[in-house]
């Protein structure tokens, strides 16, 4: 397995950047992770959803795509998404994230989280995308997800009726929202 370089690394994980050459490790764990992912999230599992799916993100200007790793070995563990990102004075992103289910309850993805923040708030300059907020869109019965972006510093903003079309139906979302530390 080849390395990439990290844009962030912690004691448990490390985010690289998605890649294309990522789509057999990605869509076997993704399609041995259904039952944790559904009814919520519907990640690619054939080679060629994949290929659609992260073609939208590698080298994007509007959409970041990671990949969350373990450093000891490379595997993955899941993934997380900054997409509609939005420049100017609103800076501005969305997350999608998702363990896959053999990393799931090991408290990485908290970790990769903070990671992630780290570096969406990191000036352009020094690396980072440069934003400001992030926001997560999550539904209400999804306990894991609100839990988890709630010990990030999330604050609850409000309700969105029929934000999302998941699963074949419009979804209620509660939004979630972080802003960069000022000062």
């Amino acid at each position: 397995m080849t390395f990439h370089p990290y844009v962030a690394q912690g004691a448990r994980v490390g985010l690289r950047p998605l890649r294309l050459a990522d789509g057999a490790e990605f869509t076997t764990h993704a399609h041995e992770s259904r039952e944790l992912h559904r009814p919520w999230l519907f990640p690619p599992t054939t080679p060629e959803e994949f290929e659609a799916w992260a073609t939208r993100l590698v080298g994007a200007e509007d959409r970041a795509g990671f990949l969350v790793c373990e450093p000891a070995t490379g595997a993955l563990a899941g993934f997380v998404n900054v997409n509609n990102i939005v420049r100017g004075a609103f800076r501005s992103g969305a997350l999608g994230y998702g363990a896959f289910a053999h990393a799931a309850g090991r408290g990485l993805f908290g970790e990769a989280l903070e990671l992630l923040l780290g570096h969406a708030f990191a000036p352009q300059e020094d690396g980072g995308l440069g934003l400001h907020r992030l926001e997560a869109n999550i539904q209400p019965g999804n306990a894991a997800s609100i839990a988890l972006v709630r010990g990030r510093g999330f604050r609850l903003e409000g309700f969105s009726p029929d934000f999302l079309h998941v699963d074949g139906a419009w979804r209620d979302h509660e939004r979630w929202a972080v802003t960069a530390p000022v000062g």
